[in-house]
């Protein structure tokens, strides 16, 4: 075995750095690295630009801000913050128990619901194993997937979204996890629970199900999901929830993932000790008894929704239909567009890196945000248009 002290030592008295770059795998450098929406601070500094005349609807992020019940519990729990966190989250834990009908260790906290993506890669995967997802799906699945050293497996979109009955036939003795979102990020695409669940019992028990619920608050009562009471029946499901979206609490990053006893029983062991901060226990726990604060986020959501789809409408746009809080819109030379809206200080996201070059999505915002957004789209048009003409 090399020992890599020496080597830094001989290559330090040669006045050479040591190449500890390249001792990691392979499959960890060839990793393009997640790349958010870009902040609107980034933006202020590059264009010169007044931060609070910037609309940012690039990240899906619930645009009212936390509601008061949150905001005074983060107040109180702050009072705490020399202490550590409570690392198995007991009274979040407990709440979500009774929210769900599901026993406490059935539950992993998460930093954010990508974090218990992550530690499902992390407890399942080795190299040369194999997941499976659909194009145009959440990219965090093949980025877990290649940390891991394992093989992830493609398969074509149905109407960009996801073919079922493809994935199912996808799977080869390889495969160790199918990530299934739902609804889909990024374009916003929906499958009913009947669908869902007939996918889920078809697959063998060695493998394991995700199913990503990020958006399942924004859709209306009669479509939301029920796969949280199927884990009794299939041992192999894991569904994800989280707090940034419906909930207003991307900043604080929790959110947490229902599966049977023995598969939480793993992912504990690999997840990191305090991964959840006591704001963000405290913030979360506040958020799930303020239920009128998500049912308003859900109206406004529906009528953002429909205001921008009207405006798309106006400007001869296509759009795909969304059970988010966000939308894919056409608009051709989407970087150019792109680029166009960020001088006028919009953000919204390219999406050429989920196959989609030609679309960006919007968040729904605020009413006043969404009309700054369409104004500034239908200038930003008009310039990528003259632009390309001249």
């Amino acid at each position: 075995m090399t020992d890599l002290r020496s080597d830094t030592r001989d290559t330090a008295a040669a006045g050479r750095a040591p190449d500890a770059p390249g001792r990691a795998p392979e499959y960890v450098r060839a990793i393009a690295p997640y790349v958010g929406g870009k902040p609107i601070d980034e933006l202020a500094r590059e264009l010169r630009l007044d931060p609070l005349s910037i609309v940012k609807l690039a990240s899906n992020e619930n645009p009212r801000g936390p509601g008061p019940r949150v905001r005074e519990a983060v107040a109180a729990a702050a009072a705490e913050l020399p202490r550590y966190p409570d690392g198995n989250g007991y009274a979040l834990k407990h709440a979500l128990a009774a929210r769900h009908a599901r026993s406490m260790d059935e539950i992993v906290l998460g930093n954010g619901s990508n974090d218990v993506l992550e530690l499902v890669a992390q407890a399942f995967l080795r190299p040369g194993d194999e997941t499976v997802y659909s194009r145009h799906a959440f990219i965090v699945y093949p980025l877990a997937t290649q940390a891991r050293g394992a093989r992830g497996i493609e398969v074509p979109a149905h109407r960009y979204g996801h073919d079922l009955d493809a994935m199912r036939a996808a799977i080869t003795p390889k495969t160790r996890i199918v990530f299934v979102a739902n609804p889909n990020n990024p374009t916003g695409t929906w499958l009913a629970a009947g669908a869902i669940e007939a996918f889920v019992a078809s697959i063998p028990r060695d493998v394991v199900v995700v199913v990503d619920e990020a958006y399942d608050d924004y859709l209306d009562p009669p479509q939301r999901s029920p796969a949280i009471g199927w884990i009794g029946r299939y041992p192999h499901l894991v569904v994800t929830r989280t707090f940034s979206k419906a909930f207003g609490l991307a900043g604080l990053r929790v959110g947490y993932g229902v599966m049977d006893r023995a598969v939480a029983g793993l992912l504990n062991r690999v997840r990191q000790p305090f991964n959840v901060n006591a704001l963000a226990q405290a913030a979360a726990l506040a958020a799930l008894a303020d239920t009128g604060y998500v049912e308003e986020s859900r109206r406004i959501n529906r009528e953002g929704m429909r205001s921008l789809e009207e405006g798309f409408a106006a400007l001869g746009l296509e759009w795909l239909a969304s059970r988010g809080n966000f939308v894919l819109v056409r608009v051709g030379d989407a970087m150019r567009v792109y680029q166009a809206l960020l001088e006028r200080g919009v953000i919204v996201r390219p999406v050429a890196n989920y196959g989609l070059p030609e679309w960006l999505r919007v968040t729904v915002g605020v009413p006043a945000e969404n009309a700054r957004f369409l104004t500034a789209l239908g200038e930003a048009l008009a310039a990528a248009r003259g632009s390309a003409d001249g």
